[in-house]
């Protein structure tokens, strides 16, 4: 069966601006439908929110499934379904029946398919039973069960449990979501689908996305097992790569900051295998927005299946920084494992003033959109009887920002020269060293209610 689900996905879709998150991969593969004969049910909705375009593109996804699997069963177009393997056929609504029993007569099924209608409630319990008992006596074939749906149960019992019953008799279930009229629960797919999750479930908002999704699952069904699997993985520039879980299966590494490799030695050869791998990175950019985690994810094996991974995205919400002055460049230092020196040229830098630094940092909260603010910094020294002396004042204009709604302004790197020779600690008279106590004073203000209202236009 080759690879018969991929999975990409991440474990949060909102972070700060510095903030981390989790990425899975997962892979399932199972042995060729030509040597290892297959029985497939197709679970299929058809409740009355399927009606109009949503049951057109269902029918559509599932005789393309069908077409799929006869192919590859016997090579050819043949309109029957050899090797061994058969497709049956249960439709669902406020009750399930049989429209085709594991049968081989690809006319017959698409025929079943083509008579579907919409309407009723969703009873998906009564569906999950009714296709086991399709799977009765057992044929000694492997058993795979696909659920379509496009709601939340609103009939019947519990399915939970039906569904689990299932899993227990060893049939593989699959879950195709369309967010339809009534929405989809994905934790629900994911409950009844076979583990693990990433590579048995996949949900899609558009109708017109169905036929491809039952498509690619087909064709993964019908494909061998994957042999010298490798994973090249490249987070965009945005993130870097902090730590690796080390895999159940195969081995994985950073090829630097932005990449890693994972290999696996062979998945899914005698029997359907999933295998997945954890890791975590932390985004490292400046800017907020909503960003692609992956720049790039390649995949191959021996066998040439052809696998395509979702691209998750995550929503970064960074508070907006000013920089009021320059900062100092940073020069970036490696020490490599056991060097007991490094010897590095940092370049030039300049005297400005005699005297120690002092850098601050301050956050002016909930400054609102269009809005300039004016920020008066003072610096005063506090002597040893508490007494205090004026170091200096910077006033800074902040520039408006035009986030939708109010923020806070990080304002990075207001520098002060503050003298020796003005030391009012106690300490030895001219020593560079004593310890200098400093107490710093923020004033914010609005300057006007909106710089907007101000621009104006002159004409000569």
């Amino acid at each position: 069966m080759g690879i018969t689900n991929s999975n990409k996905v991440i474990n949060m879709d909102r972070i700060g601006c510095d903030g981390s998150l989790r990425v899975t991969l997962a892979l399932t593969a199972a042995p060729d439908i030509v040597s290892h004969p297959t029985d497939i049910v197709l679970v299929l909705d058809c409740s009355g929110s399927m009606a109009g375009a949503p049951l057109a593109s269902m029918k559509e996804g599932a005789k393309t499934f069908i077409d799929i699997i006869e192919e590859a069963t016997d090579g050819a177009m043949d309109g029957q379904i050899g090797s061994g393997s058969r497709i049956g056929i249960v439709s669902f609504a406020e009750s399930a029946s049989v429209d085709a029993q594991l049968i081989t007569s690809v006319d017959t099924l698409k025929a079943a398919v083509d008579s579907l209608s919409a309407g009723g409630s969703t009873n998906h319990a009564d569906a999950f039973a009714t296709a086991t008992e399709l799977f009765n006596p057992p044929s000694g074939n492997a058993k795979v069960m696909v659920m379509f749906t496009d709601g939340n149960t609103t009939a019947g019992i519990p399915p939970a449990p039906v569904a689990a019953a299932a899993r227990a008799q060893g049939i593989i279930i699959y879950c195709i979501g369309l967010v339809g009229a009534d929405g989809v629960d994905v934790d629900t797919l994911n409950d009844w689908a076979t583990d693990p999750d990433a590579t048995h479930v996949a949900v899609t908002p558009d109708a017109a996305d169905l036929e491809a999704l039952f498509a690619q699952l087909a064709a993964n069904i019908s494909n061998p097992g994957a042999t010298n699997l490798v994973i090249d993985e490249i987070v965009t520039s945005d993130f870097e790569i902090t730590s690796i879980t080390p895999p159940a299966k195969g081995t994985a590494s950073m090829l630097d900051a932005r990449s890693l490799r994972w290999t696996i030695p062979q998945l899914g050869v005698t029997a359907s295998e999933s295998a997945t791998l954890e890791f975590f990175v932390r985004h490292v950019g400046q800017t907020p927005g909503t960003k692609l985690v992956n720049e790039s994810i390649t995949y191959s094996d021996t066998e040439g299946n052809v696998v395509t991974f979702p691209e998750p995205m995550v929503v970064v919400e960074c508070d907006v920084v000013v920089y009021p002055e320059e900062c100092p460049v940073p020069v970036d230092v490696a020490v490599e494992g056991c060097s007991d020196a490094v010897v590095v040229d940092a370049s030039d830098t300049y005297l400005e003033s005699q005297g120690r630094i002092i850098q601050l940092d301050v956050t002016i909260k909930n400054v609102c959109p269009y809005k300039r603010v004016a920020l008066a910094v003072i610096l005063t020294e506090v002597d040893e009887n508490g007494l205090e002396y004026q170091r200096g004042m910077k006033t800074l204009t902040i520039p408006a920002h035009n986030y939708p709604s109010c923020r806070d302004v990080l304002v990075k790197c207001i520098k002060f020269v503050v003298p020796e020779d003005l030391d009012v600690s106690g300490g030895p008279v001219g020593a560079m060293c004593n310890q200098r106590n400093f107490r710093a004073r923020f004033i914010a203000h609005n300057i006007d209610t909106d710089y907007r209202c101000c621009e104006s236009t002159v004409t000569l």
